[in-house]
């Protein structure tokens, strides 16, 4: 009994800011639902042991009142048969009352050993409740603070991730706008040398036609010229030219 008395003491005395600072330093609440497991085992083993000393300072107690009414009974008895005369029977009285005495005075001793072991336990309980309770408070409160902790983490790393893509994704917006801006100024530039070449080649083409209508103009009035092919109408056409001449 006093192995778990001290095992119940030491774990009631346990420094619950020595196990804070553990749990913020492990950043979990283990070393508290450890301490809550350790504290609810040994608040059942207090509780068994709590009702065998029970059961021991009611027999105690009861033993002890036994012997002190045999012990009662057998001093009223000397004393009537010493009125008796009757020694022979008193001393042997005597003799057990003696026996009874020291039987009553050993019980009791017991007794209250027992019954103070047994208030040491139900006080040890006691206080082992109100210490869990406090415990499972501060375990609740620790969990709920952790996942809180846990949460602006995320939300922190959420939030500065969003600020990192969004740096690099303006600076990729940029480049690729960029190099499409540029892509896009090439173009124009090849479209326009496109263009102005064909233009020359229009001049080129128009220029030259105009020159051979000029000597072929020349030759004409030099009368150079290639006589024209004949040709040859058709009756639609002849008959055509006829209804001209008749008008």
């Amino acid at each position: 009994m006093a192995s778990l008395l001290e095992k119940t003491q030491t774990l009631i005395r346990a420094n619950l800011h020595d196990m804070v600072d553990r749990a913020l330093e492990a950043n979990s609440v283990a070393v508290m639902k450890q301490y809550v497991r350790d504290a609810e085992k040994n608040l059942d083993d207090l509780e068994k042991a709590a009702a065998t000393v029970g059961g021991e300072v009611k027999a105690m107690e009861r033993k002890y009142n036994e012997y002190k009414k045999k012990a009662d009974q057998l001093d009223h008895n000397i004393d009537m048969l010493l009125m008796q005369g009757k020694t022979d029977l008193a001393t042997a009285a005597q003799n057990e009352l003696n026996s009874a005495r020291r039987l009553q005075e050993q019980y009791h001793t017991q007794w209250v050993q027992q019954k103070r072991e047994y208030e040491s336990l139900l006080n040890a309980r006691l206080k082992l409740e109100a210490k869990l309770k406090t415990v499972r408070e501060e375990q609740k409160e620790m969990e709920a603070l952790l996942r809180l902790a846990k949460s602006k983490e995320v939300t922190v790393k959420a939030i500065k991730s969003l600020d990192d893509l969004q740096g690099v994704g303006d600076g990729d917006i940029a480049r690729l706008r960029d190099s499409i801006q540029s892509r896009l100024d090439t173009a124009s530039a090849h479209s326009e040398m496109y263009a102005s070449r064909l233009d020359n080649q229009m001049d080129d083409v128009l220029g030259k036609t105009e020159i051979e209508l000029q000597l072929e103009e020349r030759k004409r009035r030099l009368g150079l010229a290639q006589p024209a092919a004949p040709t040859f109408e058709t009756e639609e056409s002849a008959s055509a030219d006829a209804m001209d001449s008749e008008a």
